[in-house]
């Protein structure tokens, strides 16, 4: 059986700061979310561009943490003894 799911990035700007929110969906789908931010040091050029990268690396980073954190709890319920899962 195959499954797919989609990353869904949505960013926002307020200038120096760009904030981005990442959310999967699709059939099965566990309901986590990340979050990752970036802000600009006020003597830097301005680029839209590297402060989405840089926040949307953040908030994938975060989603696997987010998931892997809930699949080390569904161990634990089920297996009733502590887990530590690396990633």
């Amino acid at each position: 059986m195959e499954k797919t799911w989609t990353i869904k990035l949505s960013l926002e700007e307020d200038g120096s700061r760009t904030a981005c929110t990442a959310s999967l969906s699709g059939d099965g789908a566990p309901g986590v979310v990340g979050h990752g931010y970036s802000r600009r040091n006020p003597s830097d050029e301005p680029d839209m561009r590297i402060g989405e990268d840089v926040a949307a690396s953040r908030a994938c980073s975060n989603l696997a943490h987010e998931l892997l954190e809930q699949a080390a709890g569904m161990i634990e319920t089920h297996t009733n003894a502590p887990t530590h899962l690396t990633g």
